[in-house]
């Protein structure tokens, strides 16, 4: 029978040994592995995403969509740490000093789940645009097969149905590679059916248009100095049924005046838009005309069975024949009274309306919008409402807050009326989140100049006010 030696004993035991300790997690490894945190809502236990914890030395970390925070600051691992929750609507009780925080002990390689109150009657589903959707999560080895969008940021959206598919265009947009990006519209298309169901985290995959380099092209690159704006983005047929992407464009100069506005129309083949009719010039020593079709569009028919495009920001402010030649013809256009403020559901405030959007709502058999009010409280720009009509020319009913910002902006809300699921009391909008215009915030990494997708449950008994206006 085959024995070891007393040294080759030894020998053997001693490799064991050695190939064990090298194996074995050492106070470093275990120092720098990443402590998982989970932010979800107490009452659905769905993620919530952009949820800020701090630490009193000013760290700051940020849920992703899926709600995660891969915290990794290794001066607090295994020792005793208060975080500071801010949430935009999500929230913790305060505690005996007013603050409104927990402590953890973050332990590499381990997770902690805390559930937060959302205070908003709206419900944050999570950020559509830019880099790093999904980020914290990937850094955990999750959701690696999500592919990272060319952009990192973007100002607000205009959206409408084109060739069987949703086409999206976005305002100024931030690229990853230089602090200049594109300033003439970014465009992408998805399917129809994008939010048929809300499954979270959201992970909305764009078809971004872009240039060889990956960048996103110009959609309008119109001639005339300063950034191109697009609203009033519609799908129209001529005479023969053949379909027509068109907007009205305007040019900028700094700071953010207008010298230039007019009408264009996509060309399928170059991929861009194209101006094809001025409607006024800076330049020419005239005022703006008060008759332009921006906005967003919606589409209605009135009690006589007409068919109009109706234009709007929030409310309908012009109109023209649902046709091109319509469209293309100014002295077609109709002005609209647009309310000038609308009442509060406390029956004394008074809510002036800033930008937003309407749309047709099944589920409520009536007209509903979204939309920003103007120098709110506590953000200037960041407080949203919603209403609801019989007619999209009003009157309007009471308005409800639904939406609020800690001191920062939410501007151009659109309802995505036409992605939202038919007799659903599910009403998703989006709005751009920035900390420009709101009293010198400090950015949020990743969120800021973006759109966020919430929803809005329109059963909800919170809206009993507006549902009972008529």
């Amino acid at each position: 029978m085959y024995s070891l030696s007393p040294l080759s004993n030894n020998r053997w035991w001693l490799s064991w040994l050695m190939l064990g300790i090298a194996l074995r997690p050492t106070a470093a490894d275990d120092q720098h592995g990443l402590y998982k945190i989970i932010v979800r809502d107490k009452a659905t236990d769905q993620p919530v995403p952009l949820v800020e914890l701090r630490t009193t030395s000013q760290l700051r970390f940020v849920t992703d969509n899926a709600g995660v925070i891969a915290f990794d600051a290794s001066e607090f691992m295994n020792r005793e740490t208060w975080v500071d929750v801010l949430g935009h609507g999500y929230e913790v009780p305060p505690d005996g000093f007013g603050m409104r925080g927990f402590r953890i002990v973050p332990r590499p390689n381990t997770s902690h789940t805390i559930h937060v109150v959302r205070k908003n009657i709206a419900q944050r589903l999570g950020r559509l645009t830019g880099s790093g959707l999904l980020a914290e999560s990937q850094k955990l080895g999750e959701y690696l097969e999500w592919k990272e969008s060319p952009i990192t940021g973007c100002d607000s959206v205009q959206m409408t149905e084109y060739q069987g598919r949703a086409f999206w265009n976005w305002g100024d947009t931030n690229v990853a590679k230089y602090p200049l990006g594109n300033y003439h519209m970014t465009g992408a298309f998805t399917d129809l059916n994008l939010f048929k169901s809300i499954d979270l985290p959201i992970r909305p995959v764009f078809d971004y248009l872009l240039k060889s380099d990956g960048s996103p092209k110009s959609m309008a690159p119109i001639e005339g100095s300063g950034p191109t704006w697009l609203t009033g983005y519609i799908s129209l047929k001529d005479g023969d049924g053949q379909e027509h992407l068109v907007a009205c464009y305007r040019k900028i100069k700094p700071p953010l005046d207008t010298h230039e506005i007019g009408l264009c129309e996509w060309d399928d083949e170059q991929q861009k838009f194209q101006a094809i009719q001025v409607l006024w010039r800076a330049s020419d020593g005239q005022p703006a005309p008060q008759k332009i079709p921006e906005g967003h569009t919606v589409r209605w028919t009135d009690a006589d069975g007409q068919n109009w495009i109706l234009f709007g920001n929030p409310f309908p402010s012009l109109r023209c024949r649902d046709t091109y030649a319509a469209w293309k013809t100014p002295s077609a256009w109709e002005s609209l009274d647009v309310p000038k403020e609308l009442v509060g559901s406390t029956q004394e405030e008074v809510v002036k309306h800033h930008s937003g959007s309407i749309a047709w709502n099944a589920f409520r058999q009536r007209w509903v919008t979204v939309f920003m009010q103007h120098f709110g409280k506590p953000s200037a720009f960041g407080e949203l409402w919603y209403a609801e009509a019989d007619s999209p020319m009003g009157p309007w009913g009471t308005a409800v807050k639904i939406l609020s910002h800690d001191n920062y902006s939410f501007y151009n809300p659109r309802v995505l009326g036409e992605l939202s699921q038919k007799d659903s009391p599910i009403l998703l909008f989006e709005g751009t989140y920035t900390h420009t215009f709101a009293n010198k915030p400090v950015p949020t990494p990743r969120y800021d100049y973006n759109q966020i997708l919430y929803r809005l449950d329109l059963d909800d008994p919170r809206l009993q006010t507006a549902t009972e206006a008529r």
